[in-house]
């Protein structure tokens, strides 16, 4: 896209749409509602984990109302694919201040989709492998968050509404509603923050509050909780709204057991709370299309199921035949539920049926799952491994997917092995709950309310029971199937959430 071009799109989208009214065939003038949404990945640009999927997806599911204008900022890492770079237009640079610094900011954009991205470069900031990590994050991103306001009159476009996600954007919020409290063309933004994992809030020393954010003390209550800087709790504090990425996880924040400290901030701010369910891209994870699987299969025709079961065991060395097979596709961390399945794995691995887990993390359990793997070869297939096409096989080619979580925000795997008629078994908790009612109460899946092993056992025994019965099973493999889990859903609770802003 040229520089020319790019302006073009820009100035087309500023420009209110004037369709013809049937009954005088004279053009009425709709509004568009602006919102501009600061995060700090998102797919198919650069990807770490589920911020990246809902960023990636909500935004398209928002433009398709046409009275919506979304456009979103993102950092430009070294990492963006050079395919995704060869579609971006350089608009221009502009200086940002930071305390004392005055940095280079070049704007890059393009659209996709009927969503505008804008990419903020700085080499000295983003010119490294991964996007976090790195001791100096907070002033990547306070310079990443303050960027995302200083190139508003630059582009053009005031939004509504300002979306920040996660702490990385926190500042955003936070540079709103002080740095830019009193000038004129800001004051009519409102803030939105949306935690999607409320364990990484954005802690820094208040020794820090000026020279590296740029905050004087007249600001630092704002953002001054448990004797340090909390980026997190100073968007919940400027925002005028914030939400979670589940009904009952907005709720569970409210307590110490899951607010990881800031319980007291999001109970003095509950009024302004609301949890709004995830989404998947429901094009991509589709049965009847996805081109990953050993076959594709339907609600309606679910025959092609056993075809992805059997190739999947014998790609996995696991033998051909009619057991249920369990898949765990997850983060090898403890808040997953792992010791859940530790305490009772030998208990599991002695029923008639086939175990497979595919995922990495803490060392541990990479290497105690490495263990079982060996001692229960030909009934376990322990995948230490990133591996985007196994893990479509593996959704459509088991038959339960355990995800006992001790806690989930949201959840996106028991959605997606939904959408593959492999039966979830889940942990009453966050989204998790939100998603997938019991079996007996005429639900999508299997659920257990404790952290307790034993509890996790039984219905996995009552799942194993269900699944001999050919007949049930089938009609619980279509009600999963057809559970609506896309983002048109929860777009359209987010437009009523931006409108009460």
């Amino acid at each position: 896209m040229t520089k020319k071009k790019a302006i073009e799109v820009i100035e087309n989208t500023n420009k209110a749409v004037f369709p013809e009214t049937e009954q005088t065939n004279e053009p009425t003038l709709i509004t568009k509602r602006k919102i501009l949404i600061v995060a700090s990945e998102a797919r198919p640009f650069i990807a770490t984990g589920g911020l990246a999927d809902v960023i990636g997806s909500l935004p398209q599911a928002l433009a398709k109302d046409a009275k919506y204008d979304i456009r979103i900022v993102l950092p430009l890492y070294s990492d963006v694919k050079p395919e995704m770079r060869r579609k971006m237009a350089f608009l221009g640079n502009i200086y940002v201040p930071l305390s004392w610094r005055n940095q280079y900011c070049g704007v890059f954009t393009c659209t996709e989709n009927g969503v505008t991205y804008y990419f903020i470069d700085n080499e000295y900031y983003f010119k490294r492998t991964g996007c976090y990590g790195y001791y100096d994050d907070g002033e990547r991103f306070a310079f990443f968050s303050r960027s995302a306001l200083e190139i508003l009159p630059f582009i053009g476009f005031y939004p509504d509404v300002l979306h920040c996600h996660d702490w990385q954007a926190a500042l955003a919020a936070i540079y709103l509603k002080t740095l830019y409290a009193n000038r004129p063309e800001y004051q009519a933004i409102r803030a939105l923050f949306t935690i999607h994992n409320i364990e990484y809030q954005g802690k820094f020393s208040l020794d820090i509050l000026g020279d590296l954010f740029g905050l004087g003390n007249e600001h630092r209550h704002l953002v001054e909780y448990d004797n340090c800087i909390n980026l997190m709790k100073g968007a919940i504090e400027c925002s005028e709204r914030f939400s979670t990425v589940s009904p009952t996880y907005a709720e569970e924040i409210k307590t110490a057991q899951y607010a990881h400290g800031l319980q007291d901030i999001i109970q003095k701010n509950a009024g302004k709370l609301t949890g709004i369910l995830n989404g998947i891209d429901v094009c991509s994870y589709n049965a009847e299309t996805d081109k990953a699987l050993f076959a594709n299969f339907t609600a309606d025709n679910l025959s092609n199921k056993k075809i992805c079961k059997s190739e999947l065991q014998k790609m996995l060395g696991l033998p051909e035949k009619d057991v249920p097979v369990i898949a765990m596709i997850t983060r090898l961390v403890s808040h997953k539920g792992l010791e859940l399945v530790k305490t009772v794995a030998e208990d599991i691995l002695h029923e008639d049926l086939q175990f497979v887990l595919l995922g990495t993390g803490d060392f541990g359990y990479e290497e105690y799952f490495k263990d079982l793997g060996k001692r229960y070869e030909g009934k376990a297939s322990i995948n230490i491994a990133f591996n985007g096409d196994l893990s479509r096989k593996i959704y459509a080619g088991a038959d339960m997917f355990l995800m006992p979580s001790v806690s989930e925000p949201c959840g996106l795997s028991q959605m997606i092995a939904s959408r593959y008629a492999t039966v979830p078994i889940v942990r009453e908790t966050g989204g998790l709950y939100d998603s997938i009612k019991p079996y007996g109460a005429g639900g999508n899946g299997f659920t257990f309310q404790s952290c307790n092993p034993y509890d996790m056992l039984y219905v996995i025994h009552e799942a194993i029971d269900v699944y001999k019965n050919k007949s049930a099973w089938e009609n619980l493999m279509k009600k999963a199937m057809s559970v609506d889990f896309s983002w048109s859903r929860s777009a359209n609770e987010y437009k009523k959430l931006y409108e009460t802003i």
